[in-house]
């Protein structure tokens, strides 16, 4: 690869309501945002320490005070998540890597692992399995909307599917480690104990506070 890539976040504004949804119950809407933000803010302080040509946030709503300084906003395009992904990497052009706001476990040295696999002769792209059978960052040499036709989004099979998608395309695709999406309470507590000096695991903390005080008031 020539040119060092662009890095990119899809991302949901998080508005009470619209952000993980699946954390209700136990937290409140507004807890659920504040976890979301937490994630948001640790994912985009680590891309921040990757070197990059750009970085860019895809954003559904508007931007706040988690958006740090260095990162260019894209909106993201209407249409289903396939086609908000194919448009990210379309507004970045060229070499980039994407992940979403769901890992706030991501570390610098992971980053920096897949752009350098990413810019290996022999790869085209690459590819992070979560634990709940999708993906949690994906790396093309090169936009190309093709790549996530025909993947079902969002299932316990997205990662099996944009694996086969990607070798029907003729892609030469490296495996990431994996990693754990926080998608429910559980997850947001073992995410947590992965990494105990982010924001989110602050953030996590002191929720489980409030739900002990909640607990101890309804007894």
């Amino acid at each position: 690869m020539s040119r060092k890539p662009a890095l990119l976040v899809i991302a949901k504004a998080p508005r009470p309501g619209r952000v993980k949804t699946r954390l209700c119950p136990p937290c409140t809407p507004v807890e659920a945002a504040a976890l979301a933000a937490a994630a948001l803010a640790d994912t985009l302080a680590v891309l921040a320490r990757v070197p990059a040509r750009r970085r860019v946030v895809a954003l559904e709503g508007p931007p706040g005070p988690w958006l740090a300084p260095g990162f260019d906003v894209v909106p993201q395009v209407s249409g289903d998540l396939s086609a908000r992904l194919a448009g990210a990497f379309e507004a970045v052009r060229g070499p980039a890597f994407l992940v979403g706001m769901d890992t706030p476990q991501l570390s610098v040295e992971l980053v920096a692992y897949a752009i350098a696999t990413l810019a290996e002769r022999d790869t085209d792209a690459v590819l992070g399995p979560a634990a709940d059978g999708g993906w949690w960052g994906i790396g093309l040499k090169r936009s190309d909307a093709r790549v996530f036709d025909q993947v079902e989004m969002s299932t316990d099979r997205t990662h099996d599917q944009q694996v086969a998608r990607l070798a029907e395309l003729g892609y030469r695709t490296r495996a990431l480690p994996s990693l754990r999406d926080v998608d429910h309470f559980g997850d947001a507590l073992a995410v947590a104990d992965l990494a105990p000096t982010t924001r989110f695991a602050q953030a996590v903390a002191g929720l489980e506070v409030r739900l002990r005080a909640r607990a101890a008031a309804t007894t």
